[in-house]
């Protein structure tokens, strides 16, 4: 649980630290150092703003009937799969061009006024921040109560993430940011597929969804869930020996068909054709 969690927390940390510094070093190589304050004012509004729904969703359920508490926590994960999928697709292709787009969407928002940047700065960073609360929660969940490793792993990814920002900012490190987000979506696919196959189980405890006793393979004899590796495997993968026949086809069907998406080569736009007359050598005059 510590280390899937350290890796959202880094990812997801690294991305709105990367929106942050881009914002910043714009501002600053542009010699528009007062909207600074507003870009800082948005990013700390989307940074509360997320903690609040974080700690809501955590802990603002605990008073409701179990029924309830399984019902939202299944759909809280299902919603954090839907939007590490989009976002690990969107990453893929947008790592290149990421520092041209905030770059652009800053400066037209310069010419609108001060909110307008704290918009940009609260947008860039409130997307991350939200994403990382539903991870917070479906992890909690999935951990149970009485554990901190959730919690001290998104601590760490996002400590690492601060300090990689830092780094990036002042030139002292260069990351291949192609290489990091594919490398770290392949990882947080194959987190996810098990939060989702938790997601699911929550929702048949609620009754919401059938097949609660219906199991696919009880292996709780041979990997106890108390066991170093049984702990190790819900930890990164989120693995329980006792897995319905819907857990295993939702786990199989997401990994399989997310995956061979995600690592499928990216189309490149065809070269334009060359015209006939344009293949000819240059045609000399007298």
């Amino acid at each position: 649980m510590l280390l899937s969690n350290a890796l959202i927390g880094l990812r997801e940390g690294l991305e709105a630290a990367l929106v942050v510094v881009i914002l910043v070093a714009f501002l600053v190589k542009t010699e528009r150092r007062w909207a600074l304050k507003q870009v800082w004012s948005g990013v700390a509004v989307a940074v509360l703003l997320s903690v609040a729904i974080g700690a809501v969703l955590t802990y603002g359920t605990r008073q409701l009937s179990f029924e309830t508490q399984e019902l939202i926590g299944g759909s809280a994960s299902i919603l954090a799969v839907a939007f590490v999928t989009a976002m690990v697709f969107w990453m893929r292709t947008a790592a290149r061009t990421i520092s041209g787009e905030l770059k652009g969407k800053l400066d037209q928002a310069l010419s609108v006024g001060g909110w307008a940047v704290a918009l940009v700065g609260f947008l860039g960073v409130g997307r991350e921040g939200l994403e990382t609360a539903l991870f917070f929660y479906a992890s909690v969940q999935t951990a149970g109560a009485g554990t901190s490793q959730p919690l001290i792993g998104f601590v760490i990814g996002i400590a690492v993430a601060v300090v990689l920002g830092i780094l990036i900012y002042r030139g002292a490190v260069r990351i291949n940011l192609s290489k990091f987000f594919r490398y770290t979506g392949i990882a947080l696919i194959v987190v996810a597929a098990g939060i989702l196959s938790y997601g699911i189980h929550d929702l048949q405890e609620a009754a919401f969804l059938p097949g609660l006793n219906s199991l696919a393979f009880d292996v709780s004899g041979a990997i106890p869930p108390d066991s170093w590796y049984g702990t190790l495997l819900k930890g990164t993968v989120n693995f329980t020996p006792n897995t319905t026949w819907l857990q295993a086809i939702a786990w199989t069907l997401y990994l399989v068909v997310v995956m061979t998406f995600f690592l499928k080569p990216a189309r490149t736009a065809p070269a334009p054709a060359v015209p006939a007359a344009a293949s000819v050598g240059p045609v000399r005059t007298n």
